[in-house]
């Protein structure tokens, strides 16, 4: 039975609540791209344990992902949300304790729990913007999910950073001529800037909670599938038995790998270039600006003019050549080629998921919890940045993005075709 026409009917308050919490979303994830630097300096940190920030936050998407599926199956959809809500509410809240001690695994612990919120609202979210209307067309509605989310990533990072980094460039040089003693309570007081804003996180994340709870929101069968192949999908006795879905987690995994060190290193990568933290705290904003081009071409573009399966190969290829470009120039044009990785990134999720989740059948929720721990790409490969920063440069650390990009051109030509490993 085709069901497309009564889901596109129903579609519009699914979306406009989906784009609220992605909207949440993007202003709690990007914020990392300001932690990191903030936290370079209150915890006296290297590159390696700054990065931690992303890899505390990351890595509870692939331990919470195949939980996350369980809880749902037993809430629902919407009481899922709600939980999921309280749990990253939970996790901002614990940076008040983490600030009065100026104890970094405690923000990491608090990080960690939002990270584990954000698992099971987006196992749930996912998969549920994507079959909501025709299969086609579902790289163009997760494409304006992804607007919502990367314009609150672009806002927020401006927002904490006036709260806590406003005076960056000051505070580090009022440092070097204070004994020990002055230099601990500077940077105490430093910690201390995060509590007023994660308060305010806190409660807006209880209140959006409440709220969801009692919004109403369509139910959708999210194991129900139009396509004649998803019947033999459901004579498969394991999530292993599917190439584009092992593939596709896979290829995720690159991806959002390469996002996060595109977004969250390039104020640090600035600030190596000689930039003022003044201006450099401003760069996250600048690449998750070029995703939010990327995801308007999306919109016009697929499927009318552009497949999703080819704007997947073009993301992939201008992912190299702006790889390269960051590498071998220098300055500010290795900056910009930096915050150009967004555009070359925006359309590659929207286009993995469906690629990925199609014909999967009975065994679609287990599928898309397992695509969620893909996101787990995003707590390796800064770690993998950081590493090659502090040993070489934080320009030659980069090449980590160069594998990436070819795994993804790889799924995007010949992975998703596959429907049996023989």
């Amino acid at each position: 039975m085709n069901s497309d026409q009564p889901r596109k009917g129903s579609s519009l308050l699914p979306m406009i609540i989906i784009g609220t919490l992605f909207f949440i979303f993007g202003f709690v994830t990007w914020l990392n791209g300001i932690l990191i630097p903030y936290f370079k300096i209150s915890c006296e940190l290297s590159d390696f344990e700054a990065t931690f920030v992303a890899f505390a936050f990351y890595i509870s998407y692939t331990i919470m992902a195949l939980p996350a599926s369980w809880v749902l199956q037993r809430t629902g959809f919407h009481r899922g949300m709600t939980v999921g809500l309280l749990i990253m509410a939970v996790g901002t809240l614990m940076f008040i304790p983490a600030a009065y001690c100026r104890a970094y695994w405690m923000f990491l612990s608090g990080l960690f729990v939002m990270g584990a919120g954000l698992a099971l609202l987006q196992t749930a979210s996912n998969p549920y913007i994507t079959i909501i209307g025709p299969r086609e067309s579902a790289a163009k509605r997760i494409s304006i999910m992804g607007i919502c989310n990367k314009l609150a990533g672009a806002i927020a990072p401006l927002i904490l950073a006036y709260y806590i980094l406003q005076d960056g460039d000051s505070f580090v040089q009022s440092l070097l001529g204070l004994d020990d003693t002055a230099r601990s309570a500077a940077l105490d007081g430093l910690a201390h800037r995060v509590i007023g804003p994660y308060l305010v996180m806190t409660g807006i994340l209880v209140l959006l909670g409440v709220f969801v709870r009692y919004t109403p929101l369509p139910d959708v069968d999210l194991e129900q599938d139009s396509d004649p192949l998803a019947a033999a999908a459901n004579e498969k006795t394991s999530i292993l038995q599917f190439p584009q879905l092992i593939l596709g987690a896979i290829a995720l995994f690159f991806y959002v790998g390469a996002e996060v060190v595109a977004g969250d290193t390039i104020i640090r990568y600035g600030i190596s270039q000689g930039i003022e933290i003044a201006n450099a705290k401003a760069f996250t904003s600048y690449t998750l600006a070029a995703m939010i081009v990327g995801y308007l071409l999306g919109i016009v573009l697929i499927p009318k003019v552009i497949s999703q399966r080819l704007a997947l190969q073009v993301s992939a290829i201008l992912g190299l050549l702006f790889t390269f470009a960051v590498i071998f120039t220098d300055g500010s044009t290795s900056i910009l080629f930096l915050a150009l990785m967004g555009l070359a990134n925006a359309l590659v999720w929207p286009a993995i998921w469906p690629l990925a989740i199609h014909d999967l059948g009975k065994f679609i929720k287990t599928g898309s919890a397992l695509l969620i721990m893909a996101i787990a790409g995003g707590a390796i490969l800064p770690l993998v940045w950081g590493k090659l920063s502090d040993v070489y440069s934080p320009q030659l650390a980069y090449v980590v993005l160069i594998p990436s990009y070819i795994i993804i051109f790889y799924y995007s030509v010949w992975g998703y075709k596959l429907r049996s490993w023989k």
